[in-house]
């Protein structure tokens, strides 16, 4: 039979590429239902819904025969990390294409079944139907139809407007679970003969352990095991509670020493310039001719250590069978956690599973795969027993992965009208990731710890072509005529950094977009209008636009009450996001709205889209106002949230979303679009409220009061 035409893409999407074969992603099962497994994992972002909103349109069935699959090393496509706010650009591609070849291939066989051209089929819920009633389905051919098969490029994904689901606001899938208490964390997984276990570590940083007396622990009543190895130190226990009675007798017993001293945490910008770096030229402009500035004017931003600050501590499973190991995990890269894991236990990596979980919360490289590893050390001392381990919420606020420190200095060359003819932006900041999987040695914490165990990784960048880290968005999306950005990473690490959301995006866009308002201001010129002016994207200069107006920008000034506009297009490749920010204050800033555009190309569900925006808004006003990792010279001191305070629900501000639909541009992320607009449009309401500018996070009172008194 005569087969579609089809026009070919130039190539395959990057994860269908690196993972070809339809089966790897597509099953349909005898019960009537589709089962899709993308390498990609559910941490609250929405993705499984709108992955099966793609799978649903190409395939044309019901939204609730897609069957979503979580992460498994056992059989997803390796999909590597969740990160970087790519899973639609790789897994939402991917997936499309393989569905729509899927689909022809389906269209072909029954074809050849019904005997009618396959121009002349139709799908609707899998059933296909043609001509004179005659009809087959999916199901129906699937033990005919081998999709152990490579991608071919062989089909065409649907047109925008073919399509039903895409675009339209669907209920998340994963919701109902979580409002009704249904068990879908990994908190909440009970397996038969679970066990549980406890990691014993030291209050100060880089301690090493000198003496352990275990004879308190010893006697606890359901004790099975005592671990430990190098200054790695745990127990097991039939209970939860039991091991925690264990773990604080183990305390009692164990003696730490360490030289390890910490960095001032009140002068840590003049700490990170001081230390050895490895420099970059992230880019540079030339202009087309020389134009000599009137004066330079230079400005320093600090971003302190952040924490992710999940509501939940991080948790894992770990089970041995004999010489092979299966982990349940929260982690956002269960391929590259497999790694990792296999390089400490010197397995091939076929002897470990690593299936995902969701957890309760997850913001980049937490402690999810720190975890993992202290499941699978501990179990080995309860071989063929499920052991869980679960941190401490002291445990996650003091030994899990920070955000990464910035101090960063931007310096302008203003002609004699006060237009800027020349530009340099340098960061002095650690790397910005950690990740496991990335490199030959582990990147896990008990990795360091156990007696035959590896140095501590040095966080490092992404490359500026995937995105960068400490560099990431330092790049202007402004046509000045001349710039140079410069990124200092430290080859040194005494604070253990690695991905927190945004990487470095969120420090750097409240650098350049205060910088910029501070450029406005000494010219008179409005904020707005200064940004349109040096924009020629017209997605750029649309975003800035409905955003303001959604503000009514720029409304009459009343007392005690200030507006501050931000924008960025995140890592200058991805989603455009523009804010507008109202703040008040009376004992303490309190941010009363924020109005949001947002273009991301292709909304494949708008209010999942506008979940996210709002999601990352309110994070990211917590990030402006409140927290800040607390250390001395030995270790860290903000251990629970009395110490590192988090915005509070009678805190958080209206938040308008409005959602720019670009049906036609292939879908971008927005997880992480947010933050670096919102901190800035925050910080530059605070210099319109009261006319002091606030160049450290986060803005307080007392930083507030320091600039006053310092201006």
């Amino acid at each position: 039979m005569s087969k579609a035409p089809t026009s070919v893409p130039a190539k395959l999407p990057v994860s269908l590429a690196a993972n070809p074969r339809l089966s790897s992603w597509v099953k349909f099962l005898s019960d009537g239902q589709v089962s899709v497994s993308p390498g990609k994992v559910e941490i609250g972002q929405g993705i499984v819904t709108a992955l099966a909103q793609i799978a649903a349109d190409e395939l044309d069935v019901d939204l609730p025969r897609v069957r979503m699959v979580r992460a498994s090393t056992a059989a997803s496509p390796n999909e590597g990390v969740t990160s970087g706010s790519l899973s639609i650009q790789q897994s939402g591609r991917a997936l499309r294409q393989a569905c729509a070849e899927i689909r022809q291939i389906f269209l072909d066989a029954a074809s050849d079944r019904l005997g009618v051209d396959s121009s002349a089929l139709a799908i609707k819920d899998g059933t296909i139907s043609g001509p004179g009633n005659v009809s087959t389905s999916y199901w129906e051919l699937a033990g005919e139809v081998s999709l152990d098969r490579e991608a071919t490029l062989a089909a065409q994904p649907k047109l925008a407007a073919q399509r039903t689901l895409a675009g339209q606001p669907v209920q998340r899938l994963d919701i109902p679970d979580k409002v009704f208490a249904r068990p879908r964390f990994i908190h909440d997984l009970v397996l038969p003969g679970l066990l549980h276990g406890r990691v014993l570590r030291p209050e100060i940083a880089g301690a090493q352990l000198e003496e352990l007396s275990d004879d308190s622990a010893r006697v606890v009543p359901g004790l099975v095991a005592v671990v430990r190895d190098g200054n790695f130190v745990g127990v097991v226990g039939e209970t939860e509670n039991g091991a925690e009675a264990a773990l604080r007798a183990l305390r009692k017993g164990a003696a730490w020493s360490s030289s390890t001293i910490l960095p001032d945490e009140n002068d840590l910008a003049a700490f990170l310039k001081s230390q050895p770096v490895e420099s970059t030229v992230i880019d540079a402009r030339q202009p087309a001719r020389t134009s000599a500035g009137v004066r330079t004017i230079q400005r320093q931003y600090l971003r302190p250590y952040v924490a992710h600050a999940s509501i939940a501590p991080s948790c894992a499973i770990a089970q041995w069978n004999g010489d092979r190991v299966m982990v349940w995990t929260h982690s956002q890269g269960v391929y590259m956690l497999r790694a990792d894991l296999a390089l400490v236990l010197k397995l091939p990596v076929e002897s470990i599973t690593v299936e995902h979980v969701e957890g309760a919360g997850c913001y980049g490289h937490n402690a999810a795969d720190d975890v993992a590893l202290d499941a699978v050390l501990l179990a080995k001392a309860a071989p063929g027993w499920p052991v869980r381990v679960q941190w401490s919420r002291a445990d996650e606020m003091t030994h899990a992965p920070f955000g990464a420190a910035m101090a960063i200095e931007i310096e302008a060359d203003l002609d004699a009208d006060n237009e800027i003819t020349g530009w340099r932006h340098a960061i002095w900041s650690n790397g910005h990731t950690a990740r496991p999987g990335r490199a030959t040695q582990p990147a896990l914490l008990a990795a360091t710890e156990i007696a035959d165990g590896f140095p501590r990784m040095i966080s490092t960048n992404p490359p500026p072509a995937s995105g960068g880290g400490g560099d990431r968005n330092s790049v202007p999306p402004y046509d000045f005529p001349s710039w140079t950005i410069t990124s200092h990473r430290l080859l040194t690490m005494p604070i253990r950094t690695s991905a927190l959301r945004t990487l470095g995006a969120q420090g750097n866009v409240f650098a350049i977009e205060s910088f910029l308002d501070e450029i406005a201001v000494e010219r008179g010129e409005d904020p707005v209008a200064f940004r349109l002016r040096h924009l020629s994207d017209e997605r750029a200069r649309d975003v800035i636009r409905k955003a303001a107006s959604r503000a009514n920008w720029k409304p009459a000034r009343k007392g005690g009450i200030g507006h501050g506009i931000g924008f960025a297009r995140y890592k200058n490749t991805g989603a455009y996001c523009a804010v507008v920010a109202e703040v008040e204050g009376a004992d303490d800033i309190r941010v009363r709205r924020l109005s949001i555009a947002v273009d991301v190309g292709e909304a494949i569900n708008p209010d999942g889209i506008v979940n996210q925006i709002e999601g990352g808004a309110i994070q990211a006003t917590s990030w402006a106002l409140k927290e800040r990792v607390r250390f001395d010279r030995t270790g860290i001191t903000s251990n629970g949230w009395t110490a590192y305070p988090i915005l509070r629900f009678s805190e958080v501000p209206q938040v308008d979303v409005d959602v720019i639909q670009r049906p036609e541009i292939e879908p971008v992320g927005a997880g992480e679009a947010a933050h670096g607009p919102v901190t800035a449009a925050i910080a530059n309401a605070v210099f319109d409220w009261l006319g002091v500018r606030v160049r450290g996070l986060p803005i307080t009172r007392d930083s507030l009061i320091a600039a006053m008194e310092a201006s």
